[in-house]
C-alpha cells in the first residue's frame, strides 16, 4: 500500500501554477470571442491545478497542450486587455479613481504622491496610471512590456523599510486567477505587509492604506464556498474595513481600509450557498 500524500502543502506559488507562456494572438477579438476565451482559461487552468496538488503529471501535460492550443497566457492577456479597454468600458482603475477623488484632492500643491502596488497590470495607460497624484508600480507574471515589472507578488521581497510599503494595493481580476482557495488566503494576508503604517508627512493630508479588490461577480454572487457577507468576515479578520462597494452583473468592485484590527480567524471551505448551477470559488484562511 502506498503511503498517502500529505495534504497540507504549502500553498503554490502563483507564478508555477501558470504553464509556459506560447504564441501571441493579436487578432481583433469579439466580447463575446474575449469572454469565451477568459472563461476557457480559467477552467483549464482549474483542472491544471488539480492535476499539479494530484501530481498526476500526465494529465498536466495533456492540458498545458489545451491551453497552448486555446492560446496560452498571451492570449488570456491579450483577451483581458481587450476587456478592460477604454474602448469597452472595463478600466476598473477608474472606479478606483472615483473612490479616491477626496483623497487625492488632498494633494493638490504639494510634491506627495500615493504609492500604488498594482499587482496583474496590464497596461501603462489606465486611469490609475496616469493619475498625477499616484506613484504606481505595476508587476505581473508575464510583462506586457516597458513599465510593467515581471514579479510573482507572492514572491516579492518583503519591505524592508517603509518607503517600500505602499499606501494602495490593486488585486483587479487577480485574486480569481489563483487557482485554489488557500493560495488566495495567503495572497490577501500578504497584502498586508506590503501596506504603509506610517502617516503621511503632512498633517493635513489623511491617507488610509487600503486595498482595491475586483472580482468577477459570480465568485461571490454564485459561489456554493463564498458570499458577501463571508468576504467581508475574511477581509476584516486580516484587518480591513470596507469603505467602498460595487456590484455589476459582471464585477464586484470593492475599497478596504486597513484599520489594524486583525482578528486570528479560520476559514474553511463550507457549503453557505447550495445549489447545483453555482460555483465552487473559495477562499480559505488559516491562522
Amino acid at each position: 500500500m502506498t503511503a498517502k500524500k500529505s495534504r497540507n502543502k504549502r500553498p503554490a506559488l502563483l507564478s508555477h501554477t501558470r504553464p509556459p507562456t506560447v504564441r501571441k494572438h493579436h487578432a481583433a477579438l469579439s466580447a463575446k470571442a474575449t469572454r469565451n476565451l477568459i472563461r476557457s482559461h480559467h477552467t483549464l487552468m482549474k483542472l491544471r491545478a488539480q492535476a499539479l496538488k494530484s501530481d498526476d503529471n500526465a494529465l498536466v501535460n495533456k492540458l498545458d497542450s489545451e491551453i497552448e492550443a486555446n492560446g496560452g497566457l498571451e492570449s488570456y492577456q491579450l483577451a483581458s486587455k481587450i476587456g478592460q479597454s477604454q474602448e469597452r468600458g472595463g478600466d476598473s482603475s477608474k472606479v478606483l479613481i472615483d473612490w479616491i477623488n477626496p483623497r487625492l484632492t488632498e494633494l493638490r500643491n504639494t510634491p506627495f504622491k500615493l504609492r500604488v502596488l498594482e499587482v496583474g497590470a496590464l497596461s501603462t495607460r489606465n486611469a490609475c496610471s496616469q493619475n498625477e497624484h499616484l506613484n504606481v508600480t505595476r508587476i505581473d507574471l508575464n510583462s506586457q512590456g516597458p513599465g510593467i515589472l515581471k514579479q510573482d507578488f507572492m514572491e516579492r521581497p518583503l519591505p524592508s523599510d517603509d518607503e517600500n510599503r505602499f499606501h494602495l494595493i490593486s488585486l483587479s481580476l487577480v485574486l480569481n486567477y489563483v487557482p485554489d482557495p488557500l493560495s488566495r488566503g495567503e495572497m490577501l494576508k500578504r497584502c498586508v505587509t506590503f501596506l504603509t503604517k506610517s502617516p503621511p508627512p503632512s498633517s493635513s493630508i489623511s491617507i488610509v492604506p487600503s486595498l482595491f479588490l475586483v472580482l468577477p461577480a459570480p465568485c461571490v454572487a454564485n459561489s456554493r464556498y463564498l458570499t458577501q457577507q463571508r468576504l467581508q468576515d475574511i477581509l476584516c479578520s486580516i484587518g480591513f474595513s470596507l469603505a467602498k462597494n460595487k456590484q455589476t452583473s459582471k464585477l464586484l468592485y470593492q475599497l478596504w481600509e486597513y484599520t489594524g484590527n486583525r482578528e486570528s480567524k479560520q476559514f474553511k471551505k463550507e457549503m453557505l450557498n447550495p445549489g447545483v448551477t453555482r460555483n465552487n470559488f473559495a477562499i480559505i484562511v488559516k491562522k
